[in-house]
């Protein structure tokens, strides 16, 4: 059962765009020594859409052989092709992953029969705990509530990660899905309220510049403790909302930068952050407590 902050990490990569190697096992040591409980390798914030499948699959290795069992790693291996996604999610098995997490398949908008029919071909194919992923602001798909516990029964499908920031939508995942199915914020934004509402954790974009904030929040919304909870996100609401002003990853990558943590390299299409935006996020991570 993973539980808590998850983060959905970034890829650090050189002015180049080629992978860094050395920055990524830096952040991961920071992760684990800074509570954060489990890890998504290469998911949206990982960028895996520009990494070939090659890449991809040295990424996952990677980090599960630099974690070394200490915290869950939870491999991104979606597709809009159903064989595809089910060979990445064969390959991250085979190095190792303790989870997986399959975005609903983007562009070519399946019905939710379809979107029933993929997961569920994918979760017969590999026997590893799969987690689905609905963010219909980048899929162009929404997978209902309803499809969502059709799947939840699977022995393999344990949970998802919900991102459309829909309170209502994640009480209806918690009230129709199968017993013990685990349901994840994927919106940082409403994360501490559909964790007092009974989700399990949040996969974050914030825990890659906030781990041990986001590990502590996690901690308490879980728990029910919703003065703390609320407290501690009080001081991180600003940031959730910078950290959006581009397409993610590239605010979290020019916050991570302006840290210290990782050095410019994204990958085009995306672009490097624009500059009128700079302001209002420094604004947000000294808020946080994360810039002097």
């Amino acid at each position: 059962m993973i539980t808590g902050s998850i983060v959905a990490l970034v890829t650090p990569m050189k002015a180049d765009g080629s992978l860094h190697w050395d920055r990524l096992a830096d952040l991961l040591e920071m992760h684990v020594e800074q509570g954060t409980d489990a890890i998504v390798a290469v998911g949206t914030t990982g960028e895996s859409a520009t990494l070939n499948v090659d890449e991809h699959c040295q990424v996952i290795r990677f980090i599960v052989e630099q974690i070394k069992g200490r915290i869950p790693v939870i491999a991104g291996t979606g597709a809009n092709c159903t064989r595809e996604a089910t060979e990445l999610t064969e390959r991250a098995k085979s190095v190792g992953a303790d989870a997986c997490l399959l975005v609903a398949p983007y562009y070519n908008k399946p019905t939710q029969e379809g979107l029933y029919q993929h997961h569920l071909s994918i979760a017969n194919s590999v026997a590893v705990p799969q987690i689905l992923y609905n963010v219909p602001g980048r899929t162009a798909v929404d997978m209902q509530a309803e499809t969502v516990a059709r799947l939840s029964s699977h022995p393999n499908i344990v949970g998802i990660k919900e991102a459309t920031g829909d309170l209502d939508r994640g009480r209806q995942i918690l009230e129709h899905c199968a017993e013990g199915f685990m349901l994840y914020s994927g919106d940082d934004a409403t994360a501490t309220d559909l964790m007092l509402l009974g989700a399990k954790g949040n996969i974050s974009v914030t825990a890659n510049v906030a781990p041990q904030a986001m590990s502590d929040l996690c901690a308490a919304a879980i728990a029910g403790d919703r003065v703390k909870a609320e407290a501690l996100n009080t001081v991180l609401l600003n940031l959730h909302e910078q950290l959006f002003l581009e397409s993610n990853p590239i605010p979290v990558k020019w916050a991570m930068q302006e840290m210290g943590l990782i050095e410019p390299g994204i990958r085009l299409p995306l672009t490097p952050f624009s500059e009128q935006y700079y302001a209002p996020l420094r604004t947000a991570l000294k808020q946080a407590g994360l810039l002097s």
